[in-house]
This record gives structure tokens, C-alpha cells and sequence, in this order.
């Protein structure tokens, strides 16, 4: 009996990286889980990791998962996840915007095509699955929703700016910018139905598949942080009683109080 036994949670982006952790941690704690990637069979992708492989891991260790595949680049593939994912697992109780991609360099260089992929995966595909996942859960009077930021919200203040201010990613900052005042909004919106709605970021670097590939950022130049934080700040987030907590933009390791290594990018890591 875990601490999310009888829960049903749906989680974007979960074919590797920061999703697969989350979904791996809730099915650990008794959740059904609904796994949503575009990448279903091992070896599809320039990126290690899918859906099959993510689904094969829980259901060893006994958990019960499925997989959505969906494009969330594509609004008509965001119309139909949260009921393919009700009907394969029941109604959902958790939901977690974890989905995302990031194209660096100089914000007036990013190309329309690539900044509209940005916002919709990032903006646009959350709010939808927020507007269509809610309502029930406000019905049941019990939710949690999830949203995957970055410390990349944030202002820069200056001048003189910080480095990580010009580091590439500010179409990138504006997408979680937007994200943490859907958190914000609809918390307020939500508050005294049962339903908690809260961002999550990294205190530091996480190198998943994607950052490995085209992140400036390496354990050389940024802080990495314990690889279970943010799986475990998620779990903290979402296991709290119905409502409890709600309206936070937190980070990983200072959520869960663990101390942060020093180093001269310690007070403005911004992943």
C-alpha cells in the first residue's frame, strides 16, 4: 500500500528524462499511471527511451501503466488523451505537465516554426489538458496538477545581467513564465473544490537524454542535482491530502531540504 494506492495519474513527456522518473515513483507508490510520449517502440527515436520501455519497468515491478502515444504539437492529439486515458485506467485523479523541448540561442533568431512548437507544447497542450482533466476532477472533489517550470521564469535582474540571462533560453523562460501563472491563476480559480494545482522546477542540472544532446549546460559548468529530487518533490506535491497545497512554485532540492552543493553558480543555477 503506497502513498498514492488507488490514485490514477497521467503524465506528458514520460517516454524518458524527468516524466518517465515521476511516472516510475507514482506507479511505485500504487498509482495507475498513464504514460503520454510521442516515442512508443525502443530505437524510434534519435533519443533513448519510449514508451514500451517505460511500461515494461513498471509492470515488472508489478504497477499498472499505459501508454498514450500522442504528438502534443499536434492540438488534435491533445483533444483526445485525457479520454483514452480514462478509459484504459479509470478517472483521473493526478495530472502532471511534464512535456517539453527547448531550442537555444538568441531569441530574436528562434524560427516561427520552432517558437509556435515551444508554446504549444508548452502552453497551449497543458492549458487544454488542464480544461479538459479538471472538471472531474472538481466533480470527485479531489485533485493534483503538476506543471514542470524552470528556474528560466524568472526575471534577470540587471544590469550588469547574470550569465544565465543570455544562455539561450528566453523563448524557452517565456513558455514557464506562462505555466507558472496558469499554476498561479488556476489555483486561485480552484481553491476550497479539492483540487491542488502547483509547479515544479529543477534546483539544478538533470541530464536527461534531451539536455545531454543540445544543452549548453554540463556537470562541468552547472550544478546537477540528486537524481531522484525531482521524482521525490513530485511525489511530496501530488501526496499531499485533496487542496492542501496548492498555488507553489517550488524547486526540487529546496522543497525537500536537501542541501545544494556550493560552487560559483550555486545562487543563480537556473534549470
Amino acid at each position: 500500500m503506497g502513498s498514492m494506492n488507488g490514485r490514477v495519474a497521467l503524465v506528458t513527456g514520460a517516454s524518458r528524462g524527468i516524466g518517465q522518473y515521476i511516472a516510475e515513483r507514482f506507479a511505485a507508490e500504487g498509482a495507475a499511471v498513464a504514460l503520454v510520449a510521442r516515442t512508443v517502440g525502443a530505437g524510434t527515436s534519435a533519443l533513448p527511451g519510449s514508451l514500451d520501455e517505460v511500461v515494461a519497468r513498471i509492470r515488472a515491478k508489478g504497477g499498472r501503466v499505459e501508454a498514450i502515444p500522442a504528438d502534443l504539437t499536434v492540438p488534435d492529439d491533445v483533444e483526445t488523451v485525457v479520454e483514452r486515458a480514462e478509459a484504459a485506467l479509470g478517472p483521473l485523479d493526478t495530472l502532471v505537465n511534464n512535456a517539453g523541448v527547448n531550442f537555444y540561442g538568441p531569441a530574436l533568431d528562434i524560427r516561427p516554426r520552432r517558437y509556435a512548437l515551444m508554446f504549444q507544447m508548452m502552453v497551449h497542450a497543458p492549458f487544454r489538458l488542464c480544461q479538459l482533466a479538471v472538471p472531474g476532477m472538481v466533480e470527485r472533489e479531489r485533485g493534483w496538477i503538476l506543471n514542470i517550470t524552470s528556474k528560466q521564469a524568472r526575471h534577470p535582474m540587471g544590469p550588469p545581467y547574470p550569465d544565465w540571462a543570455s544562455d539561450g533560453c528566453t523563448p524557452y523562460g517565456m513558455c514557464k513564465a506562462a505555466l507558472d501563472r496558469l499554476t498561479t491563476g488556476l489555483a486561485a480559480e480552484l481553491e476550497g473544490t479539492g483540487v491542488g494545482v502547483n509547479s515544479l522546477g529543477t534546483a539544478g542540472l538533470v541530464m536527461t537524454p534531451g539536455v545531454a544532446v543540445v544543452s549548453p549546460h554540463t556537470p562541468d559548468n552547472a550544478p546537477v542535482e540528486d537524481s531522484d529530487a525531482m521524482a521525490e518533490a513530485a511525489l511530496e506535491l501530488c501526496g499531499a491530502a485533496p487542496g492542501a497545497v496548492t498555488g507553489r512554485i517550488a524547486y526540487s532540492m529546496e522543497l525537500l531540504g536537501r542541501p545544494f552543493p556550493d560552487g560559483p553558480w550555486a545562487l543563480s543555477a537556473t534549470f
